[in-house]
């Protein structure tokens, strides 16, 4: 895997933000906030941390990558695509009649695992690839992403309690914690509090970090598992609609396509954001 510099990384996460927006803004459909919230942790994650590929994707001992929060798609096709899973020229017909790129993972689009989007499944699935990782004595490990909202899920926590018992510490779980869902804030609609508390009751290590800054992510995630003998939950606090000031931390924008004006807006500050990562790089390499 090629070795990035964090700025590098920085330049990634704005190129796939922009990426994920022109494609929701083409399709007229998408999950804008929780996309934009958790593309630094999947392009840590493809960039730095899992041993995947579209060379290796059938090779048994790949590490794995669950996107339990399967609604918000868009971020992962981006990356994918950036990683040559499929040329991004493919998202162009994202939402369409019979395309493959739909609003929720699918197999039928390469370098995706399992179909998730019913919530709470991405959880117990991923503790199976891992128990069957351990009895297999197999070397790969198993990365999932939650969303908070989906914590009122019940079989989060029958898949918490089992990956505890059989000490899955092949497992890592990210929380994408950015405190809103459809409906309002996590804490007011089935507050889920305190996280940190009930996992660690369950038998897990917690590890909380900034989830939309890349080195603390590369820090973590390639640190995993936290703790031997014990799955790891890595908490994530991230910003609903992050890189877009007016997307920023506000509810409606859990599901919605921007207007012309809005679009215009969001693309000129990412690429506001994108001349001064260049500057700090063009600085770097001098």
């Amino acid at each position: 895997m090629k070795r990035f510099s964090d700025i590098e990384l920085m330049l990634k996460s704005v190129h796939y933000r922009k990426a994920l927006l022109k494609y929701i803004k083409i399709a007229k459909a998408g999950h804008t906030g929780g996309s934009l919230s958790s593309t630094d942790i999947l392009n840590v994650l493809y960039n730095d941390v899992l041993n995947v590929s579209p060379e290796n994707f059938g090779d048994p001992n790949r590490d794995r990558y669950v996107q339990s929060k399967g609604h918000s798609v868009e971020s992962l096709y981006v990356v994918l695509a950036d990683k040559g899973f499929y040329p991004e020229s493919d998202l162009e017909t994202l939402c369409r009649f019979k395309s493959k790129y739909v609003g929720h993972p699918t197999r039928k689009v390469n370098g995706i695992e399992f179909n998730t989007g019913g919530l709470g499944h991405g959880l117990p699935i991923s503790a199976g690839i891992a128990l069957a990782g351990k009895k297999d004595k197999a070397p790969y490990k198993v990365f999932t992403l939650l969303g908070d909202g989906e914590l009122a899920e019940g079989s989060n926590w029958e898949g918490a309690m089992m990956a505890a018992h059989y000490k899955l510490d092949n497992l890592t779980a990210i929380l994408d914690h950015n405190s809103l869902q459809i409906t309002g804030r996590n804490r007011d609609v089935c507050s889920p509090y305190p996280i940190d508390k009930k996992f660690e009751a369950f038998g897990w290590k917690v590890v909380i970090v900034d989830g939309n800054n890349i080195p603390e992510l590369r820090k973590v995630l390639n640190a995993t598992p936290a703790e031997e003998g014990k799955p790891t939950l890595v908490i994530a606090n991230t910003v609903k609609g992050k890189g877009v000031s007016y997307m920023e931390d506000v509810k409606k924008w859990h599901h919605g396509v921007p207007s012309d004006e809005e679009y215009k807006q969001a693309i000129a500050e990412l690429d506001s954001q994108e001349a001064e990562l260049k500057k700090q790089l063009e600085t770097v390499n001098s």
